[in-house]
């Protein structure tokens, strides 16, 4: 899939903006992960404007993620909407992020990046997610099971072997 958009036109009108849209599989755009997938279709959508000295292109891609919660090991679905801006310019220039030879413009890498840079280190099903009793194993999220969870600190695990008169 390649996500490619045509300069050409915007070329010699400084000012003027294009309008795109476009649909690619997650694994057109391989950014399965190990421990999530998306849904397809991921979509991508935006303007390229002629800024007189370069090619500014900003949009917005949104994707359906499915993951395993990292706390309770529930199955979660979650939306997610990122913008992206670049700069791509002909020939070489200090200012563009991006320099562009011909008429064609690719997205792609800049879709992908964006999308893979926006993932959190950890898969969580909302932000308060209590995750399992370590005693039993239930979901403390659907309540709690009644099981003793206490954990002593172990740097004073020792003074419980104390003995006081009394």
């Amino acid at each position: 899939m390649n996500m490619l958009i045509n300069i050409a036109e915007l070329a010699g009108a400084p000012g003027r903006e294009l309008p795109f849209a476009f649909q690619a599989s997650a694994d057109e755009l391989d950014v399965n992960g190990a421990d999530y997938s998306f849904t397809d279709p991921i979509k991508v959508t935006g303007t390229i404007v002629n800024t007189g000295t370069a090619f500014r292109v900003a949009g917005t891609l949104a994707a359906m993620k499915h993951f395993v919660c990292n706390r309770c090991l529930k199955e979660c679905d979650e939306a997610q909407e990122h913008t992206f801006a670049e700069t791509f310019q002909r020939g070489g220039s200090e200012d563009a992020d991006i320099t562009v030879d011909g008429d064609m413009v690719e997205l792609t890498a800049l879709v992908r990046d964006t999308l893979l840079a926006a993932q959190p280190l950890s898969n969580i099903c909302k932000p308060d997610c209590k995750g399992l009793c370590p005693v039993c194993g239930h979901n403390l999220n659907e309540g709690d099971c009644g099981c003793d969870r206490f954990v002593p600190d172990p740097r004073l695990a020792a003074l419980q072997q104390l003995k006081f008169d009394e």
